[in-house]
């Protein structure tokens, strides 16, 4: 495996490693019986992650308001919201 790749037992072991050196730019992939399942990623790489998550999202709520489609008022949404984690807190 590449040299920034470990399993689960090795970035337990050596947590203190990876984060200084996600600090110093390099991520780590973390895997689980041979298939990557986390990363330790430098802060900035992580806050550009979910910026673009946001602006994808963005776009797609214009694409479709754009397109007519159907708008949801906050008081419905928080309703739908909330119904919805009463059905799984059971």
């Amino acid at each position: 495996m590449a040299d920034n790749t470990v399993t689960v037992r090795e970035a337990r072991a050596h947590l203190a490693e990876h984060i200084n050196r996600a600090e110093e730019g390099t991520p780590t992939v973390i895997t689980r019986n041979g298939a990557p399942v986390a990363a330790v990623v430098p802060i900035a790489d992580f806050e550009a992650l979910e910026e673009a998550a946001d602006v994808m999202l963005a776009r797609e709520a214009e694409a479709v308001l754009a397109d007519g489609g159907p708008t949801v008022a906050m008081a419905e949404l928080l309703a739908d919201l909330f119904s919805e984690r009463g059905e799984g807190a059971a």
